[in-house]
This record gives structure tokens, sequence and C-alpha cells, in this order.
């Protein structure tokens, strides 16, 4: 009988060891679990992947292909959080809740915005974070560099290899002497590819000239968007969104050389060797015919197909509205883009509520709204710093505070103490009985 309690107690003992032991591993379960929870929650947007929600569609031609010796860039980062707010990561068509006005006509370019000029509302949209190629739209952010970085009275000269651009050009030729205001007009009113040649040889080179495009997309917190080339001709990687040239032709109406250009309808433009100077002609058509026209820009590649922005006012509210992917039948671009202008204006009569927000910088440095409206950080991959004064390890969510033993392992450390003074108790008493039926057989001898 003895010997078996001391085994039982033995037994006991080692058990409630081997408990406490394994509270440790078993108790730090809890945190690990939410760290990898919280890290697979990084990794994985928080919004439906719509269609193109990361690149364009597939190219129809080799205008893509790397040079060699370089490869395709990866597709940009998807930020966790729409830009603009949570309605603008929906898919299709996105409208006002409750909203009476309907869109007359039919608008069959892939995807659109609508947005308020001046409040940066978004009213309306059709897959506005699509990713599409943007063809000469992509001059709007070229010409906001230029406004920027240039003297509208600088000379530039003209060389062999502006002339031998390809596509739309507006005559930029050899030897010709053209101021930059001349080179931004021909730019805006006539896509001249090679007056956009010329501008990005003036600000350092193609490269160079890419590079400062690129930057001032992610200042403007234009995510979707990385220019290959500065006139919008495809190029490896290069990727936009309604969106975001909706945000970028925001940006570029502050500034008054891009706002007469865009509205100007004819422009005189130097000659160069033996050829005379001529009109350069705004070839956006909605210029002088739709009331209230503050003008835009139009673009076309085999792989973007139709692009379109235009602008107009009308009773104290200026909308813009951006198309891309779009098709000439059944309706030329411009045709849809005044429908969705109407649109637009109708939204606004009603007094409907915006389904989202042109931000004014990258997401990152927009205060937090209360509207449902809010963006996050656009890299949610980098890992988030403590605030200033705060420990590593007071910035950790609560669960990841908590020591090794987790949820489980207090209350079971808890419990194995408890069961060792239980035990301990028992040995104790089984020891006094011993020492008490000892001298009773000593007293009885």
């Amino acid at each position: 009988m003895r010997f078996a309690a001391r085994r039982t107690v033995t037994a006991l003992l080692v058990s409630l060891c081997a408990l406490l032991l394994g509270a440790l591993p078993a108790g730090a379960q809890p945190a690990q679990r939410k760290a990898q929870q919280q890290t697979d929650a990084a990794k994985t947007p928080t919004t439906p992947q719509c269609q193109n929600h990361d690149r364009p569609p597939p190219p129809v031609d080799t205008s893509e292909e790397p040079k060699p010796g370089s490869t395709t860039p990866e597709a940009l980062p998807v930020p966790n959080e729409p830009v603009g707010g949570t309605r603008m990561g929906e898919c299709g068509v996105v409208t006002p809740t409750g909203a009476k006005a309907a869109i007359a006509g039919d608008v069959t370019s892939a995807s659109w915005v609508i947005a308020d000029l001046d409040t940066g509302d978004v009213l309306a949209a059709k897959d506005p974070h699509a990713r599409e190629r943007p063809a000469s739209l992509i001059k709007t952010l070229l010409a906001v560099v230029v406004i920027r970085e240039l003297r509208m009275d600088e000379v530039v000269v003209g060389t062999q290899d502006d002339a031998a651009q390809e596509g739309t050009k507006v005559g930029v030729g050899p030897g010709g002497q053209y101021t930059v205001r001349q080179l931004l007009f021909a730019l805006l009113m006539r896509s001249g590819n090679d007056a956009a040649h010329a501008l990005a040889v003036k600000l350092g080179g193609m490269d160079v000239a890419v590079k400062k495009m690129n930057d001032l997309a992610k200042e403007l917190g234009a995510l979707d968007t990385r220019a290959a080339t500065p006139s919008g001709l495809d190029g490896p990687g290069m990727s936009t969104s309604a969106y975001d040239l909706s945000l970028v032709f925001r940006a570029a109406m502050k500034h008054k050389e891009f706002a007469e250009a865009v509205a100007t309808k004819s422009l005189d433009f130097p000659g160069y060797g033996t050829k005379p100077g001529y009109k350069v002609i705004n070839d956006n058509k909605l210029l002088g015919k739709y009331a209230g026209f503050l003008g835009g820009k139009t673009g076309f590649t085999d792989d973007a197909r139709h692009t379109y922005v235009g602008a107009a006012e009308r009773g104290g509210k200026r909308l813009v509205v951006v198309l891309m992917r779009g098709e000439l039948n059944p309706n030329p671009l411009a045709d849809q883009g005044s429908r969705l202008l109407d649109y637009g204006f109708a939204l606004t009569a009603e007094g409907t509520k915006p389904v989202g927000v042109l931000v004014d910088h990258a997401p990152e440095a927009q205060p937090k709204q209360d509207t449902g409206l809010g963006t996050s950080s656009a890299a949610p991959q980098q890992q988030q710093q403590p605030p200033a004064g705060q420990s590593p390890t007071e910035a950790l969510p609560p669960d990841a505070q908590r020591s090794a033993f987790g949820n489980y392992g207090a209350p079971l450390v808890g419990l194995a103490g408890l069961g060792i003074l239980i035990s301990f108790a028992m040995w104790v008493r089984r020891k006094r009985a011993r020492a008490a039926r000892t001298a009773r057989a000593k007293a009885a001898g």
C-alpha cells in the first residue's frame, strides 16, 4: 500500500510538471496564430478582385516586349483598401444609392469615372481602379512635369529623333526652334509624339522624363499608374486607371498653362528648314460643341484602344469624365463622354451622395475620414513602425503583447500549482500518519 501510494504521488507530480512545461508552447500558440493571421491578411486584398485588378489585358502586338537584356516589370502592388474610398473597389457600375438620374444612351467603354473637378467627389464610376493602358492620356502627366520644371519661354531645338517618332506628330523637325509653350500646347491639342519626345529630352532624356512622371504619379496618389513612355505609346509595364487619370487631370487643371492649352482650338506652330509654319488644330471633338466644355485629351493605341478625358462647366459645377478601353462603335468616345457628363450634371442637380473622392496626395498622406471614403497606406506589405515614444512591444496588437503563456497557459499553470500543493499536503499527511503508527507500536512494546 505504501509503495502504491508513493507511486501514485510520484506519477501525479510528474504529470503535473509535464503539464506545466507543456503549457509554455501550448500557450504561445494563440499569439502565434494571431500574428500569422495578420500576416496573411496583409498579403490578401480586402476588396474583391475585379477584372484587370492588377494589370491591363494581354497586349495584342509586340509593342510591350522588353528590350534585350531586360524584363517586363512586375505588376504594381494593389492597395488593401482602394484609393478614394471603399466603393472605388467595387466591380461594375458604381452609382449613388437611390439616384433617380440615368445615363441616356450606350456607354460601352470598359471603365469610366465622373468626378467634380473642384471638390474631388466621384459622382459615379465603372470599374474605376481597373488597370488599363492610357495611350496619349498619359501626356497629361508629362504636361504637369513640364509645367513644374521648365520655363514656358525656353527654346527647344528640334532633332531628327523628334521627327522620327511613330504615331501622331505635329511637325517638329531638325533645326526647328520651338518654345516650351508651343510644344506643350501641341502636345495636348494634337497629341504630338514628336513634341513629347522633344520635351522629354529637355527634361533630361527619356528615362529621366519617365521617372519624373512616375514620381509625380506616386505623389498624387495615382497608384495604378506607371508610365513606360513619355508619349503614351505602349511599353513594358505601362498601366493606369480611369480613377488615376481623373485625379491627374484634376491636378493638371490647377495650372493655368494646362487649362489654356486644352481649351485652345488652334495654334500657330513654327516650321523648320524650308517647311513653313502652319496651324495646329485641337482634335477634341467636344470643344466648341458641348455647352461649357473646358477641354480634354484623346488617345489611341492598338493595346489601349480608345481613351478619352474631357471636362465641362454648368451651373457653377465643373465635372471631368474619363473613359478607358473604348471602341468607336456604336458611339465615338467623345459622344460617350458627353452622355456621362450629362449624367454627372443630373446627379449634381439631384444632390446625390458621392461614391468616392479623388485624393490630393498619396494615401499615406491622407487624413483618416469618418465618411467611409478614407484610404489606407498604398504599401501594406511594409512593416508599420511604432509611434514615437512607444516601444515595439506596446505597438503590437493586444494578443501579441501577452506573455508566452497566451490565453490558456495561465489557467494551466494555476491548475498545476494547485495540484502540486494538494499532492504535497497529502504526502505530509501520510508521513505524519506513519510517524504516529510507529510511536504507538513502540508504546505497545
